[in-house]
């Protein structure tokens, strides 16, 4: 993925690893092949914590004096690309609220090759701006704070053409099978800056909602998010097509589709009542779309709102949209690319067989309506809400549909893809992401955290709370861990410490009195004060324990000391385990 994120970012890095070991198999043995793996992942750590960051990471990635003073309350931007140039012009109408009286000037974000051409101040006013790197600086006039203003800025030009999508972000002008023009965008991570002007921060969503204008060909149909408005032809071989939604909405999931799209549409009743369901898929997979899609949305609809509570944006539909590259979880308009199988591509992302029964970018990308396009972090390097929850929902869904067994074999099963190459959360303030871990480890910590507390239907109401207390929020990491925390009714903040800020692996130390009547226990390898509960079940027996960092010791009965089996202990945590003095 480079920087512009993706939705496999720890796929992939696994997947470096491991092909980087086939490679090298007919000439290394396997601990030539462990130690050349460890000195890769020491060259990542060192990158990592010896990076410098620039002015311009700056003004991507935090709040700056020109972006402090206003709140966008609206995005209404209209686009015109050009499949045989690859060209595109437009303007997006920004509604603000002003909520601050210090104005030092407007910061707004257009990544190069694109040109802003001009700035007009509520439609009347035309605004002077310089240009520094991908920030443009508009010169304004002074403002009265609480006032809902507007500016409207002209664009244009050559934008950055993605060359991997999804995890290389840009424009695609490609064809479809049939040879005919396929056009949409990919930009999380790298930002919606990437293809029109506008506050590129995530922490600020446009409260009114969004719509996009898309004029294209008029032998082909333009989707986007939300509901359609209008489709006009305009006699000069181009149509004009108007989509809109009312939520909240993250600025990199406002994604243009065009091309030669059928669409079929479903009444689904949700927890909420009544869910439009619309499915938009180029022309050729129409059918197999109308056997194949829907089972897969209810399925995992009914998962999603068992255990995330009601789908997020019941005003404006879910969808999904049939793309080329594999998924992306744009907003009430989902990409879908997994090839009409089951798996990712028919890969068992776990290597458990559980998932292949199951369209993994249906479930995951879906997933994402409640954790990243719901709930939404401030800052880029608090991702792991984003994708250790959704991650979590893959293991949730299995269960759901198979039991708790299946579930929890499917979890130990994505462990594998754990690296540990650097923290989960990364540096604040300079758009940069932690790392791939925050979808596997993330999901594992989850996963422990819900079995140290022993009682499933506290889980859920915690989870249940987490979408309804930070429904269409912005967020950072502290809140999330805070409600857990405080929901639970334990404190788990060092147990947040160290899976997500740190690469140690905690390890369980015990042993038992030579009668096996006394159990001396404790962490270590891990941060001051780690606390995580252990419950541990097997036929009748169940003990829950609260191990520190300092020695303790339990007097156990009734055969307990059979719970403490080292392989049934690691399968639950992702945890290691040292048993003796």
């Amino acid at each position: 993925m480079s920087f512009s994120k993706n939705f496999l970012i720890g796929v992939l890095t696994f997947l470096s690893f491991a092909s980087f070991c086939s490679a090298q198999t007919k000439h290394d043995n396997e601990d030539s092949l462990r130690a050349k793996r460890a000195h890769m992942l020491q060259q990542q750590r060192y990158a990592y914590n010896h990076r410098v960051f620039t002015h311009a990471d700056t003004l991507r990635g935090s709040v700056t004096p020109e972006r402090a003073w206003w709140d966008v309350q609206r995005y209404d931007i209209t686009i015109q690309p050009d499949f045989l140039s690859k060209s595109t012009k437009g303007n997006d109408l920004i509604t603000y609220k002003v909520i601050s009286n210090k104005q030092p000037g407007m910061q707004i974000d257009l990544q190069a090759p694109l040109e802003i051409d001009s700035v007009i101040y509520n439609e009347k006013t035309k605004l002077p701006f310089t240009k520094e790197g991908n920030a443009w600086h508009i010169k304004i006039q002074h403002q009265i704070v609480g006032t809902i203003n507007k500016v409207n800025v002209f664009f244009h030009g050559y934008p950055t053409i993605a060359k991997l999508p999804p995890w290389d972000g840009g424009w695609t002008f490609t064809r479809d099978s049939l040879g005919r023009p396929w056009m949409t965008v990919c930009c999380q991570g790298l930002g919606a800056s990437v293809w029109y002007p506008c506050k590129d921060y995530q922490g600020d969503e446009p409260d009114k909602g969004a719509s996009l204008t898309i004029i294209a060909p008029d032998t082909l149909v333009a989707v986007s998010n939300g509901r359609l408005q209008f489709r006009k032809e305009n006699g000069d071989g181009t149509a004009t097509t108007k989509w809109a939604v009312v939520n909240p909405i993250s600025n990199y999931c406002i994604i243009p589709y065009i091309g030669k799209y059928k669409h079929f549409h479903e009444d689904f009743k949700g927890l909420k009542g009544h869910l439009d369901l619309d499915y938009w898929v180029l022309d050729y997979n129409l059918k197999r779309a109308k056997v194949y899609m829907p089972t897969q949305v209810h399925n995992m609809l009914h998962s999603m709102e068992y255990w995330y509570g009601p789908y997020p944006f019941y005003q404006d539909g879910y969808k999904l949209v049939d793309v080329q590259h594999t998924g992306m979880e744009h907003q009430s308009a989902v990409a879908y690319g997994n090839h009409y199988a089951f798996g990712y591509r028919g890969r068992d992302l776990s290597g458990t067989g559980w998932g292949l029964k199951w369209d993994f970018i249906i479930v995951h990308e879906s997933g994402h309506e409640w954790f990243g396009n719901s709930i939404t972090t401030k800052d880029l390097a608090d991702m792991w809400v984003h994708e250790g929850f959704t991650n979590y929902a893959e293991t949730l869904f299995v269960e759901y549909m198979w039991g708790k067994a299946a579930g929890n074999a499917y979890n130990f099963g994505i462990r594998k893809n754990i690296v540990n190459d650097r923290p989960i959360i990364a540096h604040y303030g300079v758009n940069e992401e932690g790392s791939g871990d925050m979808y596997y480890k993330g999901s594992n910590m989850l996963h422990a955290i819900r079995q140290s507390m022993d009682n499933d239907s506290l889980f859920r109401k915690i989870w249940h709370g987490l979408n309804s207390t930070f429904h269409n929020k912005t967020v950072t990491t502290q809140q999330i861990e805070n409600y857990i925390s405080a929901n639970a009714g334990f404190n788990y903040s060092k147990v947040f410490d160290q899976y997500l800020r740190t690469i140690q692996v905690p390890e369980f130390d015990f042993y038992f009195s030579s009668d096996h009547r006394r159990l001396f226990y404790r962490w270590s390898n891990c941060v001051p004060g780690f606390n995580l509960p252990l419950a541990l079940q097997k036929n009748n027996l169940g003990i829950r324990i609260l191990p520190t960092t300092d020695w303790k010791t339990l007097q156990l009965k009734n055969g307990q000391y059979k719970l403490f089996t080292p392989k049934d202990i690691v399968y639950m945590y992702y945890i290691t385990i040292k048993e003796g003095k």
